[in-house]
């Protein structure tokens, strides 16, 4: 008796278990991770990373410039969309269940989806120069707060 009650306990954890393993990476969970790639212009937006990646590293170390070839081909073979694509693709598996890609893709199709993809990232950066902005007027405020007090 109590063998069968775990056989049956068995056969429904089981039950509740496979049904999503077998789905995780099922064709249409991959394409719509696809899909999504291409609303949001992943591959694009990658391809942009190489180049800035590329100029930082020639920015911060000139004599980088004479080899600019090679270093862009080893930056396009180590972080370049076709050396990211499976492991992003893999990423967003495990992150998202289909139908959340579902949904996402339902947004990001309409005009105020691809209103936000255009315009986050410069809101992004816009954010990003008013907090250094604010920082700066405001780090005397911060030197006198960490600066050593005197002997009383």
């Amino acid at each position: 008796m109590m063998r069968n009650r775990h056989a049956v306990q068995l056969v429904m954890l089981l039950a509740s278990v496979l049904p999503g393993l077998a789905c995780a990476d099922a064709p249409s969970h991959r394409q719509e991770v696809e899909t999504l790639f291409k609303l949001t212009r992943m591959e694009a937006k990658i391809n942009e990373s190489v180049d800035t990646v590329l100029a930082l590293q020639i920015q911060q170390n000139p004599q980088l410039a004479q080899h600019q070839d090679a270093l862009r081909a080893f930056l396009e073979r180590h972080i370049g969309w076709n050396s990211m694509k499976e492991p992003l693709t893999e990423m967003y598996i495990k992150t998202f269940t289909e139908q959340e890609l579902k949904e996402m893709n339902a947004f990001y199709i309409t005009p105020t989806g691809q209103k936000v993809i255009l315009q986050l990232p410069e809101l992004v950066q816009e954010r990003n120069r008013l907090a250094m902005q604010r920082i700066q007027e405001n780090i005397g405020e911060l030197q006198k707060e960490i600066a050593p007090q005197p002997a009383e």
